[in-house]
């Protein structure tokens, strides 16, 4: 079979965009994107990618011509769909640490207009021991300070040559640590005030909300009823062979904070793509982080218990996919009932808009093709609802004066999780809380002060009044003591007793009458 370089032509256009990272996230989200705006909205610009790390995919991306294909995959209009796109929107690709001047070369292109990124929330860290005259400099933000500070000299620092950052790092600060660590090797650099004023005048440090799971090669690495690996499949029907095959899921939606929009130079709305351009994203992030991460953290332990293994085991209708249990109808009316009549009225905002983003969401949860495992959303619990779902208990107290029946018995069903006496290590030497359900052992993973934590609780005692009472009044889980909360506390060991002495299966019925 031929290779894609051999099907596919590339096409030129000025390169626009210096992207950061070569992964599979930024080019199943951002170059997928730009692909989209090329075509639909006249945007007319290619990508140069940058290889941040010493080693990366760079080598493959060129033997492609930097030409690869998106495989999204998802739930639409009630069914499984696949649907595959040749991206053409690289350039080219640079690796800076074999050809350094290729690189801060482009500092030189008049065209350029936007650097995107991915580097990891760890590439985004001030390095004190990085030099100015580093070929090239080992951290990100090095390298990105030296190439900005070529370009303000290669054009006098000329207003209209500023640029557009938009970091894509997991991170809710991302764009602001950004902006801190260029001003901090500015002034360790001694690159002049000149410099600091154009970067602060005319360049544009965005930070941004980025919703896409993107899986990526590897998942397509399994065998299908033929033999052939799913990427096999894909490349048959293809006509191709593409070593960089990208897989993603369907749904997409990127919130961009700017003090202005840059719609006008890069055309993302036009080309019809779900993006916002923003003043202030926090209701964004607020939606996401209670809607879509809090939906799994106040489900799905309760539903493990109740032995489902996957998310799919929760909402999947009997016709989607295959390899998923038969769903748990009560795990899937809770997930359900508590996303919709507990956590959404909880939350400022159009009660509409929420309501849409979380039947999105509901959808999200089905798709057969990217199954996510329960054990592996319980890592590190204790903290994830904290952030994902105790805003929304508060929250829900405060507008309704009543405990939410639903969340409250989700942090029961949390602490029920955490059932475990004894403190074990697996064959990498991770530690965790042997914890016990119906259908046998499972390890509870979590920092060694949770879990040491519990274990000495359930040594102590099996008394659930007690128990609630003193997770609930744990301040270093919850920085604040949740006993304070009135009916909270009488709520969660209720729902603990009925779940200690029923079984999950039977309390879980229960609380969804």
């Amino acid at each position: 079979m031929k290779s894609i370089a051999e099907v596919v032509k590339t096409v030129k256009r000025p390169e626009k965009v210096l992207q950061f990272g070569e992964g599979g996230f930024l080019r199943a989200f951002v170059d997928w994107q730009i692909d989209i705006a090329n075509e639909k909205a006249g945007f007319n610009g290619n990508i140069v990618i940058v290889q941040p790390l010493e080693k990366g995919m760079i080598e493959v991306m060129n033997q492609q011509n930097n030409l690869y294909t998106t495989v999204l995959r998802g739930m639409k209009d009630g069914k499984p769909t696949v649907e595959t796109r040749t991206i053409n929107s690289i350039s080219r690709s640079i690796n800076p640490y074999t050809d350094f001047d290729a690189y801060i070369k482009c500092a030189e292109n008049p065209d350029l207009r936007f650097v995107v990124s991915n580097t990891t929330e760890a590439g985004i860290q001030y390095d004190p021991s990085v030099k100015l005259d580093d070929k090239p400099q080992k951290s990100y933000p090095g390298k990105l300070t030296a190439f900005l500070y070529q370009r303000f000299k290669a054009f006098n620092g000329a207003h209209d040559k500023g640029l557009i950052l938009i970091p894509c790092e997991l991170s809710d600060d991302a764009g602001l640590n950004l902006r801190i660590c260029i001003l901090q090797h500015a002034r360790d650099w001694h690159l002049g005030p000149d410099f600091i004023n154009w970067f602060n005048n005319d360049c544009d440090v965005c930070s941004c909300l980025v919703d896409r799971i993107v899986p990526g090669y590897f998942p397509l690495l399994a065998k299908e009823e033929n033999g052939k690996t799913q990427a096999e499949n894909i490349c048959e029907k293809l006509g191709y062979e593409d070593k960089l095959l990208d897989s993603a899921e369907l749904f997409h939606f990127w919130v961009i904070e700017s003090a202005k929009s840059h719609e006008d130079e890069l055309p993302l709305v036009k080309a019809g793509l779900q993006v916002k351009w923003v003043q202030n994203m926090d209701y964004y992030h607020t939606r996401k982080v209670r809607i879509l991460n809090g939906a799994h953290t106040s489900s799905v332990l309760a539903a493990y218990l109740a032995d489902c293994n996957y998310v799919q085991d929760i909402v999947c209708s009997e016709k989607v996919g295959t390899g998923f249990n038969t769903p748990n109808a009560d795990a899937q009316k809770f997930m359900h009932d508590v996303i919709f009549n507990e956590i959404i009225p909880s939350i400022d905002g159009d009660q509409e808009d929420l309501k849409g983003y979380a039947q999105d969401v509901w959808t999200r949860f089905q798709n057969p093709f990217n199954p996510h495992r329960l054990i592996e959303i319980s890592l590190n619990s204790i903290a994830k609802y904290w952030t994902r779902c105790l805003p929304s208990i508060t929250q829900y107290i405060a507008k309704k004066g009543a405990v939410p029946n639903l969340l409250s018995f989700s942090l029961a069903a949390l602490i029920a999780f955490y059932n475990g006496t004894e403190i074990k290590k697996d064959e990498k030497g991770v530690t965790y809380l042997e914890s016990k359900r119906e259908s046998g052992v499972y390890p509870n993973k979590d920092t060694m002060p949770v879990l040491e934590f519990f274990a000495k609780l359930n040594s102590e005692t099996k008394d659930a009044k007690v128990i609630a009472n003193r997770v609930l009044s744990n301040e270093e889980f919850w920085k604040e003591d949740l006993t304070k909360y009135a009916g909270l506390e009488s709520a969660v060991a209720s729902h603990l007793a009925a779940i200690q002495s029923k079984g999950m299966k039977v309390a879980l019925a229960e609380v969804v009458k």
